[in-house]
This record gives C-alpha cells, structure tokens and sequence, in this order.
C-alpha cells in the first residue's frame, strides 16, 4: 500500500525562477500591474499556468498586514449617488481595473456621517488605500484619512498639497469649449446653470464659462447653481425666467441639471432649440435619452475610473505614477444646440 504525499503548492519564488524574473515582477503581473514588459508578462503567465500557481491572498495579508481591500469614498447621499449616472460609469472603470488584481473594493457613501464614522474605518487599518469621488470643502474628514492611507482623488483635491495624487477632466477647458461653441453659433446672451463652488468641478466649468465670454467682449446675463442635480437645475433655471432675464443660450455645468432645466423651459412654453440653445456637460446617458437630445461635453468618467484605481494600485505595489492625471474632454454635437 502506497501513501500519497499531499503535493506542496508552489510559491511566488519558484514561479519567479520558473519565469526567468524577479519575486517583485511576479507580484506585479498577479496584482495585476501594466508596469511590466510584454515579454516578462508572458513569461509569468506561462509559469503561473505550467506550475498551477494559485496566489494565496490570506497568507500574503498576513505576511505584509496588508487588507487586499480598497475604500471608494463617497461624500455624498444615496439619492444622488445611485441617481447621477457620473457614479455608476466612474464606479464600473475602478472596477474594471481591480478586477484584474486581487484587490476588493468597499463602497461607502458617507452623507449623514461628518466623517468620523468614516475616518474611523479607515484609520483602523480595514483597508490599505481609498479613492475619494465628489468630495467638498465641507469634507475635512478626508484629511484625516489622507494622513493613513494613500489616497487617489476623482478630480482635483478641493485643498490641493504637494503629495496628492488626482485623476481630473479638463474642466476648464470643457466650459470654456461649450460656451465657444455657442458664441461661435452666434448667440451673445448666454446665461449658465454652474455647479456648487463647494467643488472644484463647479468652479472650475464656471472659469471656463467666464473666460470665454470675457475673450469674446461678452458678460454672463445669468449665473446660477444647479448643485449638480436634476431638481437643483430645474430650481436654477426656474430663478433665471423668474428674474426676467433675456437669453438666446445656456451652458449647463451637468446633463442631469441640464434634463431639470429643460422641464422647467417646458413648462414655460419656451422651445429648445429655436428660442434657447443649451449646452450641457458629462455625456452621460441622460443626454441621449432626454427631448432634444443634448449637445454636450463628454467626460471619459469610465476612464477616470480606470485611472484612479491604476494609480493607487501602482502606489501600493511601490510604484512612483505621475502625481495628477487630466483628460481631454471632447464636445459632442446634438439637437439641443
């Protein structure tokens, strides 16, 4: 009678010298890092597969007191986290990209807590790093998990410091594009919907608007804050016609603020786009389904996503990623201008 001796599972250091590689270039394919040459990359693959290589997540947790786990940071309510589709595109690139890590994302949506609750979790070690998305001057709390964790920010920190790192659209850049495009279709009285000054994204779409209409001898008739939601913009828009402003066109710092204020123009019988022009920003689903159809500017949020979780994967694998990434945003021409 024979006695099967259990079969030893291999380690990451015999995949590395099975691979030709070092113990660092392993982790990095496992982790699912682009910081490794096509031929290392393959080379890995091959000796993970010939030697059945099955990364233990446990004992490597144990080892480095790492989570494996990533806090997606939210200062925001559940209504307009699940209701804005800028969330849900951001959310599915951040989890596009870990999915080829062994990294878990942990979602918390932190609106009726000031941040102590929040800080609190992270401070206590649960997670090993946190991406932070639509965050306020009123989020102090995010300051006090920056200080423990590496943190990656979706846009540019409302407190910029040296040692922040950030994923950011060109928001300036868009609003001012938007508000060329309709001064160039020959509208002079142009009026804005704008986001809260309480975030960079808001303020910054706000610079852009201005700087155009300044470089073009022009002034805002109208400047209003939407708050980045479909009420807030129909509640903007609706202070504008009350205030008996006279407009041919609207930049909309938002397509959902965008969709509020079409309804309000609607139920004031004004048309779009043969009495007002508008344009909105992010090209999110809404601006397809709403009627007219939105000219927009379009935001590569799944992109973004990807990004960020890319960058905060590299700085926890030791990776020294550019500090701040801006992307391109790109006009998209519809009805409704």
């Amino acid at each position: 009678m024979t006695i099967d001796t259990p079969r030893v599972a291999p380690t990451i250091e015999e995949v590395a010298a099975a691979a030709g590689v070092s113990r660092s270039t392993v982790s990095r394919v496992v982790n699912g890092s682009t910081a490794v040459s096509p031929a290392a990359l393959e080379a890995v693959r091959r000796a993970i597969a010939e030697l059945n290589y099955v990364p233990n997540r446990a004992a490597r947790s144990l080892a480095s007191r790492a989570t494996m786990a990533i806090a997606l940071v939210v200062p925001e309510d559940t209504t307009r986290f699940f209701g804005d589709p800028f969330f849900a595109s951001v959310v599915s690139g951040i989890n596009t990209r870990l999915s080829r890590s062994e990294y878990v994302l942990n979602l918390i949506i932190a609106s009726d807590d000031p941040g102590d609750k929040t800080s609190a979790y992270v401070r206590s070690g649960a997670v090993d790093g946190a991406i932070v998305v639509s965050h306020h001057t009123s989020d102090t709390f995010i300051d006090r998990i920056a200080n423990v964790v590496p943190v990656v920010y979706g846009g540019r920190p409302v407190r910029e410091r040296e040692r922040d790192y950030y994923v950011d659209v060109d928001n300036v850049a868009g609003g001012r594009e938007a508000t060329e495009y309709l001064i160039g279709r020959g509208f002079r009285r142009i009026a804005t919907i704008a986001g809260p000054v309480t975030m960079p994204a808001g303020i910054d779409r706000l610079v852009g608007f201005r700087d155009a209409l300044s470089a073009a001898g022009l002034e805002p008739v109208a400047e209003e804050d939407g708050n980045f939601t479909a009420d807030g913009g129909s509640a903007a828009m609706q202070r504008i016609l009350e205030a008996g402003v006279e407009f041919d066109a609207l930049f909309v710092a938002s397509d959902l603020m965008a969709r509020g204020a079409l309804a309000a123009l609607g139920r004031a019988g004004i048309r779009v786009p043969e009495d007002v022009a508008i344009v909105g920003f992010d090209d999110s689903p809404v601006a397809r389904t709403v009627n007219p159809q939105l000219t927009t500017m379009r935001q590569p949020s799944h992109e973004q996503g990807e990004r960020m979780a890319d960058m905060l994967l590299s700085i926890l694998s030791g990776g020294a990623p550019d500090r701040v990434t801006i992307l391109p945003t790109e006009l998209i021409v519809r009805d409704s201008a």
